[in-house]
């Protein structure tokens, strides 16, 4: 099937990672994304990591299902022809940094005279002013001013850490896939295009709020003090590691019972959820010293019988041969055209009406699609073969 996006166009001249993402979530689901790359190195991703295949795993799956095409936009005539592309298209989407686009000749404006009910969409790393618009922006720049960082800090140290994966990329593609529905279901209903702006700092802020500073959400408070981020739930067994929490009394009766440590019900420290969120380092102390004493299998088909909230620490590896995720189907093989077998997750979203096809294309060599997309513009093969020798198309 074509997918619930089927009939969406999107002209996406995005690089690395928050902005390819987003709108590989929407190819995912049936757009047709035309992914306009510079000439030469294309997007900067194709060759992280990618070897002598010239093409990164990376790119290889967030740029699924998407067509390349190689414009020189610091020409005229490729700046004509995306802007032909954006004429039958529904979005575009650019993560410049605040005023390149304008200055590229591809700003909200400009191409909105094109297509008046354009969706124009802008990632940045931190909005369109302020002290920090001039920066360059990768992941980590996020984590270090989100806070995200001082939250993994070292209990014992102090020392932040850095997140190992780059998860303030990933959440603004996650916020920019749905902002950019939004805006397509809001057209659909008014008939008219916006401008969706995101920025990096902006999405990753609000996702951690809820928890991350719950001490700073009641204004009210008077003289609050961020506590230090309570110590992470893995515990050593005899042969690896597991994870076990329990939040309402019913499971922590059940922790109790397969620990068989019932003597903990009576310490006045855990009877009630406050109480075991104030002694958290207390209990937790308990439960490792314990969970030392045998096998993680072993605990595991305890905890399992009591339906405390367990499971095992998981390598990468492990996750091939999860029970669970075969069962789900959530791991898939198939031959790429170019790199040869690929292994690598479906969209975590099914659709029982509209199911899209996994692969409908695979991630695409630099300007595959170059002669296809130019030829749905109306341009002959003579045309698109000049446009290449004066370096306009590739």
């Amino acid at each position: 099937m074509p997918g619930p996006l089927a009939g969406i166009r999107i002209v996406d001249v995005t690089q690395m990672i928050s902005g390819p993402m987003a709108t590989g979530l929407l190819a995912d689901q049936g757009a047709d994304v035309i992914k306009v790359e510079p000439p030469g190195t294309g997007d900067l991703t194709r060759a992280l990591g990618g070897g002598q295949r010239r093409i990164s795993p990376t790119f290889t799956v967030v740029n699924r299902n998407k067509r390349s095409v190689v414009l020189n936009l610091k020409e005229q005539q490729g700046l004509d022809l995306l802007k032909q592309m954006v004429a039958k298209a529904d979005l575009f989407v650019q993560n410049f940094r605040p005023g390149v686009a304008e200055h590229m000749g591809i700003g909200e404006t400009a191409l909105r005279a094109v297509k008046p009910d354009l969706i124009y969409v802008s990632i940045s790393g931190f909005g369109e002013k302020g002290p920090y618009t001039h920066k360059r922006v990768y992941d980590p720049v996020i984590q270090a001013l989100s806070g995200l960082a001082s939250i993994q800090a070292d209990g014992a140290t102090g020392r932040p850490n850095m997140m190992r994966l780059i998860i303030p990329d990933k959440v603004t593609a996650l916020t920019a896939a749905q902002a950019m529905t939004a805006a397509l279901l809001a057209r659909e209903r008014t008939g008219q295009g916006q401008h969706v702006r995101l920025a990096m700092l902006d999405s990753v802020v609000s996702f951690l709020w809820p928890e991350a500073m719950a001490l700073h959400t009641f204004v009210t408070d008077k003289d609050v003090v961020t506590r230090p981020a309570s110590r992470d739930l893995v515990f050593e067994t005899l042969d690896g590691y597991i994870t076990v929490g329990t939040v309402s009394d019913a499971e922590w009766l059940g922790l109790t019972r397969a620990l068989d440590k019932p003597e903990w019900l009576d310490d006045p420290r855990f009877k009630t959820v406050p109480g075991r969120v104030k002694y958290t380092e207390a209990r937790l102390d308990l439960v490792a010293e314990v969970l030392q004493t045998k096998t993680s299998a072993e605990w595991l088909t305890r905890l399992d019988a009591e339906q405390v909230p367990c499971a095992p620490i998981q390598t990468r590896e492990d996750l091939l041969t999860d029970p669970q995720i075969a069962v789900n189907e959530l791991i898939v093989e198939s031959d790429h055209p170019h790199v040869g077998r690929l292994r690598q997750t479906r969209p975590a979203a099914r659709f029982d009406v509209t199911a899209p096809e996994l692969l409908r294309i695979p991630a695409p060599k630099l300007g595959e699609h170059t002669d296809m997309v130019l030829g749905e513009l109306g341009l002959s093969a003579e045309q698109i073969a000049v446009l290449r020798e004066s370096g306009v198309a590739a």
